[in-house]
């Protein structure tokens, strides 16, 4: 399906948490003289305008990095990339994880990126082909076979679906071990969304049996309106790097003391 664009929920807590782990992740990576691969399935535009039509409509945004970004200490690699974005986008620009790994990575780092619809591609070039990110408008989990194991082993791989399709929770596992067979040293972030009736416990469930070592976290939010499903966001970690576990925990915190939820602890 195509229908899914992200500018609505740009900003919102979601993202928080999903960003905030990777420009960590990204931030680990780069400490080491050590070229690496970034892959991701499901990009995006990469830069958006939290002042658009479309996020002032949802007001995601102002209910998520709006209250958020005071809790990242300044040289937190997250608030460092939103710091960049701004300088070189204005004040109102929020970075996508297209655009969080393109200025956490290095000349000597790859990054391909996978975009399935047509205008958000449009945009997506646009925002990271400058940073020599490589753009395929293609279905992202194909491409994370064809490219593992990647060029150079070392990196990370982001998984990000929009979870439109119902069947996506059932694939999801298996491609993940299809994807962890061929590249068995990569870091693998599959994030979901936490929704009223938990549509993703069984797919969670297949991944913590097939991968017992993966680092899972979870936070917990109030829904951003009426109606709306989403209560939390998740992430599975496959091979998580040295301290994650740590940084996972400390962010929980945040989420916990500013909304009384409970952060499911690491593993």
């Amino acid at each position: 399906m195509l229908s899914y664009q992200h500018h609505y929920h740009a900003g919102n807590l979601a993202d928080v948490h999903k960003h905030a782990v990777l420009s960590w992740v990204l931030n680990y990576l780069t400490l080491k003289d050590k070229p690496l691969s970034y892959i991701e399935t499901h990009a995006g535009r990469g830069l958006y305008d939290l002042a658009s039509d479309a996020a002032l409509k949802t007001g995601e945004a102002a209910q998520g990095i709006t209250l958020a970004e005071g809790w990242f200490p300044p040289d937190h690699p997250y608030r460092q990339r939103l710091m960049e974005t701004r300088a070189a986008h204005g004040p109102q620009a929020y970075p996508g994880s297209p655009l969080i790994a393109a200025l956490g990575l290095r000349e000597t780092d790859s990054i391909h990126l996978a975009e399935l619809h047509p205008q958000e591609v449009q945009h997506l070039r646009a925002t990271a082909a400058p940073w020599g990110a490589h753009i395929h408008q293609r279905d992202g989990f194909e491409l994370a076979l064809a490219l593992t194991p990647p060029t150079p082993r070392r990196g990370l791989m982001l998984i990000d679906p929009s979870y439109e399709v119902k069947a996506d929770y059932d694939a999801i596992p298996k491609h993940l071990a299809n994807i962890h067979r061929k590249w068995n040293v990569g870091i693998l972030i599959l994030w979901y969304p936490i929704l009223t009736g938990a549509p993703h416990a069984s797919m969670l469930k297949s991944l913590v049996d097939s991968f017992p070592d993966g680092l899972r976290h979870e936070v917990r939010f109030p829904p951003a309106r009426d109606g709306h499903r989403m209560e939390g966001s998740g992430l599975f970690v496959i091979n998580p790097p040295f301290g994650l576990d740590d940084e996972a925990v400390w962010l929980g915190n945040q989420f916990k003391t500013h909304y009384q939820s409970v952060a499911t602890g690491p593993r």
